[in-house]
């Protein structure tokens, strides 16, 4: 597999002098020179996709903003925080630059005069480059009349959720949104159809103020694309998925790490690239995240894109994977990735909150050996209705997880039914504090103590 370096650069860019005499600023001068519209034009043809998770295309929704009423507004997604990924901060580690310049592109193609990047205050040195970067551009005149912030959120999973994120730039806590950011979008002023009671009249409608929410990596691209053209980009990746996507690769292999490859590269190449598995094990599954069905072992051939893993019922999502080798106990990776979920739902939906707080404790009794039969029963129920009413995709991750590991690894569950005690090894999820330059992941093993309420006992 031949390393590529399209997005993420091979070594940190420290300085918007060093940035511009890589050809930094190139994709901004052609956007201005191309107009709004065709620059729209020139993403659409590219095809690229968001690399957040959901993959929509991002022509259609920088289209979708610039032809709504109100004002517009550009917010840049760093908020990171899928479990098994670390793309979007070694991104804004080595190049902050073509972050700020993406974000730049996408402002100006939707008429937007202000524009945010968002991501965690925990994300010290990601802050900081961005706040850097920002200072540099706007120092050097290449922003001209546009104005970015940086704003710096809270540790909670849902801040990376687009219309949570709304809610903190606008100073709230990361509780979604009813409606979608190119519907009712930052400091909107009509009804948002949220728990508020409004004051305001139908005939009233106030400004809906569309924004577009793209994740960091996205931009990067786009702004790869403007300068380079959509042709170029698409000798890159697959028809449906052109391009190149940053991998995380965690887990039960023996060099975990970061890799920029082609879409359409096969999730067992990227594995190899990282060792494969470790002496005497073998490879059994792996998630993308917490957002997916489970991948087993038998289909790691499949390709690393968004059609390919849609037709095997799994999905790409953020291109983190955690790998599960012979040893790890799967009704123990269930009720692990149930619990994230569960502590990370914000409640304001109660079928979310309520049932994946149950299905939790029953994966957990299932671990132990205290459950029967009726528990499959009642925890698939639960399952059924989890995704009730939800504002957000929080509840369908954890009907996707669960389910997924409940059909593909029934054995595991019958062992725990036929005998009791504790997994041999257990898990924790993988939820990633920092990869060091030497390859060493360090892991927020916090989280495990985190209550249902985002509190900590040590607080």
């Amino acid at each position: 597999m031949v390393s590529l370096h399209v997005v993420l650069p091979k070594q940190p860019i420290r300085t918007v002098d060093e940035y511009l005499d890589l050809g930094g600023g190139a994709a901004l001068y052609a956007a201005r020179a191309l107009g709004p519209q065709a620059t729209i034009d020139e993403i659409t043809a590219s095809g690229l996709r968001g690399r957040g998770g959901a993959g929509f295309l991002t022509g259609t929704k920088w289209t979708s903003v610039a032809t709504g009423g109100g004002r517009h507004y550009v917010v840049a997604n760093g908020a990171e925080g899928e479990p098994a990924t670390f793309k979007d901060r070694l991104l804004m580690r080595r190049d902050p630059y073509r972050i700020i310049e993406g974000t730049a592109i996408a402002a100006f193609a939707v008429g937007a005069t202000e524009a945010f990047v968002a991501t965690k205050r925990h994300y010290a040195e990601a802050a900081s480059n961005l706040r850097r970067a920002t200072l540099e551009f706007t120092e050097a005149g290449l922003l001209e009349d546009l104005a970015i912030t940086v704003v710096e959120g809270p540790d909670e999973y849902l801040f990376g959720e687009e219309k949570a994120l709304l809610e903190v730039v606008e100073g709230r806590d990361p509780l979604p949104r009813l409606l979608p950011p190119w519907q009712h979008g930052l400091f909107a002023t009509v009804p948002s159809g949220g728990w508020e009671s409004e004051s305001a009249g139908i005939s009233d409608r106030g400004q809906s103020n569309p924004t577009v929410v793209n994740n960091v990596e996205t931009l990067a691209a786009a702004a790869h694309i403007l300068a380079n053209g959509a042709d170029w980009y698409r000798t890159m990746g697959t028809t449906e998925s052109p391009g190149t996507v940053i991998v995380t690769i965690v887990g039960d292999v023996v060099e975990p790490g970061v890799h920029e490859v082609e879409l359409g590269t096969s999730l067992n190449d990227v594995i190899a690239r990282c060792g494969g598995a470790r002496e005497g094990r073998r490879l059994r599954a792996a998630f993308s995240g917490v957002s997916n069905a489970v991948i087993r072992a038998e289909d790691f051939d499949v390709a690393l894109s968004y059609e390919a893993l849609a037709a095997i019922g799994s999905g790409l999502g953020a291109a983190g994977f955690a790998i599960y080798d012979d040893s790890a106990d799967m009704v123990d990776v269930a009720s692990e990735f149930s619990r994230f979920l569960a502590i990370e739902s914000c409640g304001q939906c109660p079928p979310c909150k309520q049932e994946s707080m149950a299905i939790t404790d029953q994966l957990a009794a299932i671990a132990r050996g205290d459950a029967d039969d009726a528990t499959f029963g009642v925890m698939n129920s639960r399952l059924l209705r989890v995704t009730d009413a939800n504002r957000c995709y929080l509840g369908t991750e954890e009907q996707n997880v669960v389910s997924s590991i409940l059909r593909a690894f029934p054995e595991d569950f019958a062992a725990h039914l036929e005998s009791r005690g504790e997994p041999a090894r257990h898990v924790s999820v993988p939820l990633i504090d920092d990869i060091t330059d030497a390859g060493q992941v360090v892991y927020d093993h916090r989280h495990a103590t985190k209550r249902p309420d985002w509190t900590y006992p040590d607080a």
